[in-house]
C-alpha cells in the first residue's frame, strides 16, 4: 500500500512531537494589507513611506512622520468625503483567499500545513507578529509566499525585506529555530494566470456585450500596478509587468484589436512613471473608435482602493467628456475558484520539498567571523 501524505501524517499523530514536526509546514501568505479605520491612516502611512519611498525617492527619513500625517488628510478627505466612508475589501478578501489556499492544501497534505496570512502595512498581522505565532506553535519550516502577480522591490521585495527583520529579532542565541525555508517571487507567467485573465474578459464580453458592438469597438484595458522607471537599481516590476501584459494581450488580440495596457499609477511629483496610464489608454481606444471600454485589473490579484477607487475616478472623468461610451469596470481574480486550486498548486513542489529536505543548522554566531578570513 503507498502510503499519501495525508496517511503518513495521521500515522504520524500519536508520535512525540519531534516527529510529527517532519510533516509541518507554515505557509506564510503576504500582502499589503489596507487601513480600515481612519485612524490607522497616518500610522500606515509612515510605515509605507518608509519601506516603499525610500527604495525611489531622495528623501530624507525625518520628513516620513509629518509628511504620513499630511497624506491622511488627503486620504480622509478622498475615502471620508468624496467616497462616503469607503472601507477597502483587501482584507476580508485576502482572509478568503487564505482560507482557500489552505483548505486545497490541507487536501493535498493534511492538517500539518498551516497557512497564515502577514500584512506589510497593517496589525496585528505584521510579518514579525505572525512569524512570532508560527515559532511559538513550534513550525521550523516555512514558505514565504507573497500572493503578488509581479515581483518588485515594492512588492516582494518589502515582504523580504520585512521578514529578515523580523527572523533577525526572532533569532535563539546558538542555533536558528528556522529549519528550512522555500520562496514564490510571482506568477505572472504562469500559463493558469494568463488563461484565467482572457477567459474573464471572453465572459464578460459574452455576456454583457455580445451583439451590442463590433469586436473591433471593444476596448480592452489590461491594467498593471504602476512602476516608477528608477529604483536606485532595485527590480521595479516594469520587466514583468510588461510580460504579463503582452501574454494576456497576444491571446486577445486576434478577436480584439483594441488593446491597451493601462498603469495605475501614484502621481507622485518628480517621479517618471510608466505609460500610458489606464486614463490616457482609454482616450486613446476612444479615438481609435472603441465605444465599449473594459477595464480589466490582471497586475493586481486582491481588490484594493485602488482597482476599485481609481478606476471608479477616471471612468467618471471620462464618462463627462465621453458620455456615449460604455465603461465596465472588472473586478480583481480574488477568491476566484479556479485561481485559488491553481495558487495552492504552485505551493506543492515547494511545500514537497520543504518536506523532503534535509532539516539545515544555522548558528547566527557563525555569521559574525566569516568577513574577517579574506587576508588568508
Amino acid at each position: 500500500m503507498v502510503a499519501t501524505p495525508d496517511k503518513l501524517h495521521h500515522t504520524h499523530e500519536h508520535l512525540p512531537n519531534q516527529e510529527s514536526n517532519q510533516q509541518r509546514v507554515a505557509v506564510l501568505l503576504m500582502g499589503y494589507g489596507e487601513v480600515e479605520s481612519y485612524e490607522d491612516f497616518a500610522n500606515y502611512n509612515e510605515q509605507a513611506l518608509n519601506l516603499l519611498t525610500a527604495k525611489f525617492a531622495p528623501v530624507p527619513t525625518w520628513i516620513y512622520p509629518p509628511l504620513a500625517k499630511l497624506l491622511a488628510l488627503f486620504d480622509r478627505h478622498e475615502w471620508g468625503h468624496t467616497h462616503h466612508d469607503f472601507i477597502s475589501p483587501h482584507n476580508a478578501i485576502f482572509e478568503q483567499q487564505r482560507a482557500g489556499i489552505e483548505q486545497h492544501l490541507q487536501a493535498k497534505w493534511g492538517s500539518g500545513v498551516q497557512v497564515f496570512k502577514a500584512f506589510n502595512f497593517c496589525a496585528p498581522f505584521l510579518p514579525n507578529q505572525v512569524l512570532a505565532e508560527i515559532k511559538s506553535q513550534g513550525f521550523d519550516k516555512i514558505l514565504i509566499y507573497p500572493l503578488l502577480v509581479v515581483d518588485s522591490i515594492f512588492t516582494s521585495g518589502i515582504a523580504i525585506e520585512q521578514v529578515n527583520k523580523a527572523l533577525a529579532e526572532l533569532a535563539d542565541e546558538n542555533e536558528h529555530w528556522l529549519k528550512g525555508l522555500r520562496y514564490i517571487p510571482s506568477f505572472y507567467n504562469e500559463p493558469e494566470y494568463i488563461d484565467l485573465m482572457v477567459r474573464i474578459v471572453e465572459d464578460k464580453i459574452r455576456t454583457e456585450l455580445n451583439g451590442a458592438y463590433l469586436p473591433s469597438e471593444i476596448g480592452i484595458i489590461l491594467m498593471n500596478h504602476g512602476c516608477p522607471h528608477k529604483a536606485k537599481g532595485f527590480t521595479s516590476g516594469i520587466v514583468e509587468s510588461q510580460a504579463l501584459y503582452d501574454l494576456v494581450r497576444d491571446k486577445l488580440i486576434n478577436r480584439y484589436p483594441l488593446i491597451s495596457v493601462g498603469w495605475l499609477n501614484h502621481d507622485t511629483p518628480l517621479i517618471e512613471w510608466t505609460q500610458p496610464n489606464a486614463e490616457q489608454a482609454a482616450k486613446n481606444l476612444i479615438q481609435l473608435g472603441a465605444k465599449a471600454i473594459m477595464f480589466m485589473p490582471i497586475g493586481f490579484a486582491t481588490e484594493n482602493h485602488e482597482t476599485l477607487l481609481d478606476v471608479h475616478h477616471i471612468i467618471h472623468g471620462l464618462d463627462k467628456k465621453h458620455p456615449h461610451v460604455n465603461y465596465i469596470q472588472m473586478a480583481c481574480v480574488n477568491d476566484n475558484a479556479d485561481f485559488l486550486a491553481t495558487a495552492a498548486h504552485w505551493a506543492d513542489t515547494h511545500i514537497a520539498e520543504l518536506l523532503s529536505a534535509e532539516a539545515v543548522n544555522v548558528n547566527p554566531q557563525l555569521a559574525t567571523h566569516h568577513h574577517h578570513h579574506h587576508h588568508h
